[in-house]
């Protein structure tokens, strides 16, 4: 008799359960937009905030889903994206003389430690694009130096500093994607 007993316990916790979770789930898809903000203080508030704030920090809008490199031309600014779609990091960049048409990109290349295209030594080389046979990728200086962009040298390398630099060489791996936005 003990062991029905339990079993029907049981078995009305699962059904109160399932029914709970279920009226949880109706009532945030049926509630007015403006109940279904995030929750101050979380991620995706403050994610939420530097967008509708236009902040420069803030992911662009319509720059895919997933994890990705989002690189932005017109702000000079990448931002390295969590498969759950949170930023795990941004940064300014430098540009180089030639840019990508905006679009969907895959890592192509790595190079740990080559000359850049200005003659400059550089490391953690992540090359996705091609234009007119110039590599784009982004890359940091050994010394730390932005680029000496001069507009008749094509060059293709986006620099990034030292840090910035490591970051990308852990996160962009071969195929991993990149989305350029304006």
């Amino acid at each position: 008799m003990a062991g029905t007993s339990s079993a029907v316990v049981a078995g009305l916790t699962a059904a109160a359960l399932a029914t709970i979770g279920y009226l949880g789930h109706r009532a945030a898809v049926t509630a007015p937009a403006e109940l279904r903000r995030p929750a101050p203080g979380t991620v995706a508030a403050v994610q939420k905030t530097l967008r509708d704030t236009g902040h420069p920090a803030a992911l662009p809008a319509r720059s895919g889903t997933g994890e990705r490199v989002v690189y932005a031309l017109d702000r000079d600014r990448v931002w390295l994206v969590e498969e759950s779609g949170k930023v795990g990091r941004t940064y300014g960049v430098s540009p180089s003389t030639v840019d990508p048409e905006p679009g969907t990109y895959r890592v192509t290349s790595r190079s740990k430690a080559v000359t850049g295209s200005d003659g400059v030594p550089v490391e953690h080389v992540v090359r996705f694009a091609s234009v007119e046979g110039t590599a784009i990728g982004f890359s940091a200086a050994l010394d730390g130096s932005a680029p000496r962009l001069d507009p008749e040298q094509r060059t293709g390398g986006i620099r990034e500093t030292r840090a910035d630099g490591e970051a990308m060489w852990r996160f962009a791996t071969i195929g991993q994607e990149v989305v350029v936005v304006r």
